[in-house]
């Protein structure tokens, strides 16, 4: 397993050095500047307060308290017809900001437009669940919890469902190490096998780049060419001939081949 290096400021240590180069932003356009979207604030303004509110790639975005989560979203789902949740979840600002941001994308059929709501919560805090007004989130809610620690308020069964219920830490958080932590390596063997295998078995290899030296069931080629699953310390086949058996191909005989000290 590769070393690990905290990542509690990950999101301040910058992936650039030029300090001239700028980050494209999406433009953001007047609610006004759409019809529908504008009587759809108007009659939402009515009930909750917004935040902010602009139109972006041809959507509505509202940023909203997270208190009110649930008295709009049942505005929009049962007055503006907004009565699909296609997407739930969470982005982890905490090392930026302290906070999670949350988002719920609504679409309505009718209309044919798409609602994003946002809200932001400490990281401690915890959100009204939204399952009564629509079903699918609560797998969504669920999910939230398991990878980031949210807890949802009135939730039906709030439990993990990704990961085991005795799994240590979020692993959706950015400070979450991308290997696993010392409890993500040795889950499988403790649990399978139990701790005092830890010497005999080792750490789980998480990496997806390692290759081992001594594997020769899994990559045809380690240092020289050997059969399927032998010894890698066992001396390399030396072929002579190839093709024997393809009849409509010449057969490549190795004695017979010339080595040519410089091209043409």
């Amino acid at each position: 397993m590769r070393p690990y290096k905290p990542k509690k400021n990950v999101q301040k240590q910058s992936y650039y050095n030029d300090r001239f180069w700028v980050a494209p932003r999406v433009p953001q356009e007047a609610v006004e500047s759409d019809e529908i979207f504008a009587e759809d604030f108007k009659s939402l303004s009515k009930t909750r307060k917004v935040k902010e509110a602009y139109l972006e790639r041809g959507q509505m975005v509202l940023i909203i308290n997270a208190k009110d989560n649930v008295t709009i979203l049942k505005h929009l789902k049962e007055k503006l017809g907004y009565d699909v949740l296609s997407e739930m979840s969470a982005i982890d600002y905490l090392a930026q900001d302290g906070e999670f941001e949350i988002f719920y994308q609504l679409l309505s059929m009718q209309k044919r437009r798409r609602v994003r709501v946002k809200c932001r919560i400490k990281e401690n805090e915890a959100i009204q669940s939204v399952e009564s007004l629509f079903r699918s989130a609560d797998w969504s809610e669920r999910e939230m919890y398991d990878m980031f620690g949210i807890k949802v308020n009135n939730h039906p069964y709030l439990k993990r469902i990704l990961m085991p219920d005795d799994w240590v830490g979020h692993p959706l958080r950015k400070s979450y190490p991308l290997h696993g932590d010392e409890a993500a390596q040795w889950y499988e063997v403790d649990k399978i096998f139990g701790k005092e295998y830890r010497d005999i078995i080792g750490p789980e290899q998480r990496d997806a780049a390692y290759i081992s030296t001594t594997d020769t069931c899994n990559f045809a080629r380690i240092k020289h060419e050997v059969p399927r699953c032998a010894d890698p310390n066992s001396e390399p086949e030396r072929i002579e001939k190839f093709n024997d058996d393809a009849p409509l191909v010449e057969t490549f005989d190795l004695t017979k081949s010339k080595i040519v000290d410089r091209t043409r």
